[in-house]
């Protein structure tokens, strides 16, 4: 394999930013110093800007196999090199779920078109519907990342204690999409005055905390890794605090666009607003920020839910929930956290990097000699506009459309091979 020295880079190094200078051989980091003047097969002038490790999201909808006309494993995974990510958790909410040791395999080979490291949640039961576990000691054995059944919460309080002892005994991480769907009753925003005002039938936010505050209890018994998905209730971020204080194993994720809309923005009925959880009220989405600041929330996941345009332009009550994110998430933050002053860039790039990897054991996150060359080199100066032209992934359904943003991926590297270059 080809040695690439990368020269003038601000690196993302032992948590701190320093000036370095980078060399790769074999894929991986080989050294770091003031200084490298040795020959390399290629040499990279970073100009300064910033080199981090790749950046991991624990929580992406890639569709395939059944949905490919949303999304593709070849178009998620180079959406999410663009983005500047280097590692995805993907949900197995696709057709077939793959809830069975054939199925499962199946979408390990599909997960061979990613060029990037795309990692695979099994489901907790059969068709994430159903009250069934799933073979989970086949599936953890096959190679699973997690457990979940993202976009459905697990409404028996015996089949989440059941699944949680299971899980907890393969030394696996169950992450959880937390809904009670009878108090969810069909809603598709926010209980609040957009829901009021559009006339349209509301989520309370009830559906998420009440089943959170049970699974809290049985992950306390089970000592389950419990993981929250994408939490956005301020009771949920004070009842995780509590939690934790208690010495209960749970960590949780928050999404960019839980952080930074609330329902204040719906102002009319435009479906690129529409998600689950929906967008809370600004009490909640401040919470949320409170909570990322203090570390109650570990880390900022995407959610990334590309949907066909024709899915997502027939208004709230009838398109489908969910978002395209993981080519916005990283410029989103910095442009709105960092360069407002609410968190430091080396605050951003824990958050995206090292607290994802440590949570779930993963050996990446980190620029250190030694470690899989798994690099991003953003422009931090470059100010640009979102646009729908500019996605690679297939769906374009984002209320961030028409922003300025700055923060712009250059390159990406996946074991020192170059997945994505401007």
């Amino acid at each position: 394999m080809t040695t690439i020295l990368i020269k003038n880079a601000n690196l993302f190094y032992a948590k701190h930013l320093n000036k370095s200078d980078l060399l790769i051989k074999d894929g991986k980091i080989f050294k770091i110093a003031e200084v490298i003047n040795e020959q390399a097969d290629r040499v990279i002038d970073a100009k300064n800007n910033l080199v981090a490790p790749g950046l991991i999201d624990v929580h992406v909808h890639f569709r395939e196999p059944g949905q490919v006309h949303k999304e593709t494993i070849a178009t998620g995974s180079r959406a999410a090199a663009h983005g500047g990510f280097t590692t995805v958790f993907a949900m197995p909410n696709v057709t077939p779920v793959p809830d069975n040791s054939d199925d499962f395999k199946n979408q390990l080979e599909l997960n061979k078109q990613s060029v990037i490291k795309t990692l695979q949640y099994a489901p907790v039961t059969k068709e994430e519907t159903t009250d069934e576990l799933s073979p989970i000691e086949d599936l953890a054995k096959l190679g699973a990342i997690a457990f979940s059944n993202d976009g459905h919460g697990i409404n028996n309080a015996k089949t989440m204690f059941d699944a949680m002892q299971r899980i907890k005994a393969v030394n696996s991480h169950l992450a959880a999409h937390v809904e009670d769907q009878n108090l969810f009753n069909k809603g598709v925003i926010n209980a609040g005055p957009a829901a009021v005002e559009l006339g349209l039938p509301a989520i309370e936010r009830v559906s998420e905390t009440s089943q959170l505050a049970r699974d809290l209890i049985l992950a306390k018994e089970t000592g389950v890794h419990y993981h929250v998905c994408h939490l956005s209730t301020a009771d949920g971020v004070k009842m995780i605090q509590i939690a934790k204080n208690a010495g209960i194993n749970v960590t949780c994720e928050v999404t960019p666009h839980h952080l930074l809309l609330s329902d204040n923005n719906i102002v009319e009925d435009d479906a690129n607003f529409k998600m689950n959880p929906p967008l809370r009220s600004e009490l909640d989405r401040r919470a949320l920020i409170d909570g990322l600041l203090d570390g109650t929330i570990d880390m900022i996941a995407t959610d990334h839910a590309p949907h066909a345009e024709s899915e997502k332009n027939q208004g709230f009550l009838k398109s489908a929930f969910g978002i395209t994110g993981i080519e916005t998430s990283f410029p989103l933050m910095y442009s709105r956290f960092v360069k407002t002053s609410l968190m430091s860039l080396e605050q951003l790039l824990e958050l995206m990097t090292i607290k994802p990897a440590q949570t779930f054991g993963l050996s990446a996150g980190e620029i250190k000699i030694g470690a899989n060359a798994d690099l991003t080199i953003i422009d931090l100066n470059k100010n640009y506009q979102i646009k729908k032209e500019d996605f690679i992934s297939k769906g374009v359904n984002s209320p961030f459309l028409g922003q300025d943003v700055y923060g712009q991926v250059q390159k990406t590297f996946v074991n020192g091979r170059e997945v994505y270059s401007i």
